[in-house]
């Protein structure tokens, strides 16, 4: 008796998107597309780190400080929390990759009713802009408070913090975290080629 099966997916499909969403329109600088692709890698470290740390619990922190997320809806774990959490951030990070690719400046065939539409320019530079500001000023507070030994609020730094230059497991913590501070420049730079690109160079095509 014959049997439907359903057909392997076309070999290299995963890689022809993987090339799509990376691909560079003309125009843009390398600086912007180098600074573009390392967006992500900013952000990486540190939902690596609190992953391991707080889902899989691997002793890489200090366990006598309380890291948990806080208050959470008694239906969502706090390690499902910490993943959720690392992939969203990263996919925010990922969008800035469309600063510099086609799919930034025309919307792909996936998007409901903008299909092949041209992205406005304001709707990409303002997000872009205004995230740049919160993360840019977000990050570069926390990491002065730190070194001066309180947290964002300006309390005092507890006996434990996760970040600290007392152990090695700190310093692993400010080495996945440190990154994060370039997440902001790198994303107003790239976002600044992009408001300039825009109005000076034809839209690429779809």
């Amino acid at each position: 008796m014959n049997t439907l099966t359903e057909a392997p997916p076309p070999p290299g499909r995963l890689r022809a998107a993987w090339t799509a969403a990376h691909a560079t329109v003309p125009g843009v600088p390398r600086w912007a597309r180098i600074a573009a692709l390392a967006i992500p890698f900013t952000v990486l470290p540190s939902g690596l780190w609190r992953v391991a740390a707080m889902t899989f619990h691997a002793p890489i922190v200090i366990h006598n400080h309380d890291m948990g997320p806080g208050d959470l809806p008694s239906w969502l774990p706090g390690e499902l929390y910490v993943v959720l959490l690392s992939v969203i951030s990263e996919i925010a990070a990922f969008a800035a990759v469309g600063l510099v690719a086609p799919w930034g400046e025309v919307f792909p065939r996936w998007v409901p009713g903008l299909r092949g539409r041209t992205v406005p320019p304001a709707a990409a530079v303002v997000p872009a802009a205004l995230a740049a500001a919160v993360l840019t000023c977000l990050w570069t507070w926390a990491a002065v408070t730190m070194f001066m030994g309180t947290d964002i609020r300006g309390r005092p730094l507890i006996a434990g913090f996760p970040l600290n230059t007392s152990t090695w497991q700190g310093w692993l913590a400010i080495a996945a975290y440190a990154p994060l501070v370039l997440w902001g420049p790198l994303l107003a730079a790239v976002t600044a080629a992009y408001a300039w690109r825009r109005s000076h160079l034809p839209v690429a095509a779809a």
